[in-house]
């Protein structure tokens, strides 16, 4: 139990970074009011009905005072496809996912209603449930390839490499010499 809680600063480390380049990204807004300021070397000067691209954190800010509205890249559907691709995949195979997907999800979250967030946190289980047991075998059995290191997202990769890691003391304890 002890190098799973040493591996929970890293896996937050790891969201820490991605979600600082999501943050980061662009997003298409829609300016619902006018709006005139200056954040750092961006200056905003939009009528009511403009569109722009902003840094999503920028954007954000923007939403929470009620000033723009942030044009969605339909991440219900990215998700929803994520989850299809997953459950049709074979047991013993993994579908890709991007690198960055649970920070994106999570972000999703945060603007749900608590009925839709409930609804959509119950299939996100049986998803990381799946990858979860997947990764578990994988990782037991054999280090990690390149192409498998592209179809997990950075959390999953260091829960890979740390099962793999284990699975590998393990082996290695219980057989001694013969491993």
């Amino acid at each position: 139990m002890a190098s799973i809680t040493r591996s929970e600063p890293k896996i937050e480390a790891i969201q820490s970074t991605y979600q600082l380049g999501y943050m980061l990204e662009e997003v298409r807004v829609t300016y619902k009011e006018d709006a005139k300021m200056s954040v750092g070397n961006l200056v905003i000067d939009a009528k009511e009905g403009d569109m722009s691209s902003l840094p999503r954190w920028i954007a954000k800010l923007l939403v929470e005072q009620g000033a723009v509205e942030i044009h969605s890249n339909d991440v219900t559907g990215y998700i929803s496809r994520t989850m299809n691709r997953e459950r049709i995949a074979k047991p013993h195979d993994l579908s890709g996912v991007d690198v960055d997907f649970y920070v994106r999800v999570n972000d999703y979250l945060e603007g749900l209603k608590e009925r839709e967030r409930e609804n959509l946190i119950v299939s996100l289980n049986t998803f990381v449930a799946s990858r979860l047991e997947k990764i578990v075998k994988l990782a037991a059995a054999s280090s990690l390839s390149p192409e498998l290191e592209g179809k997990l997202s950075a959390e999953e990769k260091e829960l890979y490499i740390l099962i793999n890691n284990a699975s590998t003391k393990f082996k290695k304890g219980v057989l001694k010499k013969f491993v």
